[in-house]
């Protein structure tokens, strides 16, 4: 049991050191390619997406609560919200749903 262990993380840390040494080695010139640097422009906020919306929904006793925060925010930030309102207005959403939908 306990040499599962060290090997998994054995396996982990050589796989991350490779995923953050590889390119400083292999990539000396900046990248021109418009295709590769766009995606990796948009991996950080996909990889934010992808952790976030699942929380978003599933933090809430009602999951339409959540999913119509997530809609109300998306709204608000599209029509140029600050980050502050678009929270509040969130927080309220749910707590609107939760309190007809819940009650």
């Amino acid at each position: 049991m306990k040499h599962d262990v060290v090997l998994y993380i054995l396996v982990m840390t050589i796989v991350t050191f490779a995923i953050r040494l590889l390119p400083l080695t292999l990539l000396r010139r900046p990248i021109k390619n418009r295709f590769l640097r766009s995606f990796l422009y948009y991996v950080p906020y996909v990889t934010l997406a992808v952790m976030t919306f699942p929380a978003i929904v599933e933090a809430t006793q009602v999951p339409a609560a959540g999913a119509a925060a997530l809609l109300a925010g998306m709204a608000l930030a599209w029509f140029g919200a600050s980050l502050f309102q678009v929270s509040a207005a969130c927080c309220f959403v749910v707590f609107l749903f939760e309190f007809v939908l819940v009650r």
